[in-house]
């Protein structure tokens, strides 16, 4: 029979914070624990399923994104942040759950996007993923890095969850992926029909 010590060392974080919520006497209005649980992770868990469609779906837009690259250098990337960041943080704001770091690598880490980990690891897990795949800090979220190894296993590239990231760069929080990487590959293009 376990002795009180052992006991004691069974409780977690969470259940301490779960506890002293209780205690208290407010109660913010829809902001349930489970409600928020189900509501992001059903549509996350949805896009890890689905990582192969949503590849394929993004090489698509992409492609219309940089066909559009005149549009957008005429308008000015300055002008259009704003209209298309809007846009953006609400389409992977359901999908993924985006925190618009502007660094996104959705397409190597299996449609799960590491910005959700609560330690923002960006390259694999941490010592503490539980037995059940659930995440160490948050015990009733799966762990965005096992999620990230399913969903990398139904990609074209299987691989590109191996690649090493960088360190998140803040200066790009809050701004468009979908315009940088635009962009960027727009200039690379232009190099290389210059060096021909």
């Amino acid at each position: 029979m376990p002795g009180p010590e052992q006991h004691k060392a069974a409780i977690t974080q969470g259940t301490l914070v779960r506890k002293a919520r209780s205690l208290l006497a407010y109660k913010p209005a829809d902001v349930s624990p489970q409600r928020r649980v189900q509501r992001h992770y059903t549509m996350r868990l949805w896009s890890v399923r689905h990582a192969r469609f949503l590849e394929w779906l993004y090489a698509r837009f992409a492609d219309m994104f940089l066909t559009l690259h005149p549009v957008w250098k005429a308008v000015g990337y300055g002008r259009a942040e704003r209209p298309v960041k809007f846009v953006e943080k609400r389409v992977k704001g359901l999908m993924f759950d985006c925190r618009m770091c502007g660094q996104c690598i959705l397409s190597s880490t299996g449609m799960s996007c590491p910005m959700n980990c609560p330690k923002q690891l960006r390259n694999g897990p941490c010592g503490g993923v539980r037995a059940n795949g659930s995440c160490e800090v948050e015990p009733d979220m799966p762990c965005v890095w096992v999620k990230a190894w399913e969903g990398a296993q139904r990609m074209r590239d299987q691989n590109a969850i191996c690649n090493i990231q960088k360190p998140v760069d803040q200066s790009l929080r809050e701004t468009s992926a979908w315009l940088r990487v635009t962009a960027a590959t727009a200039a690379e293009r232009e190099k290389a029909s210059e060096a021909q």
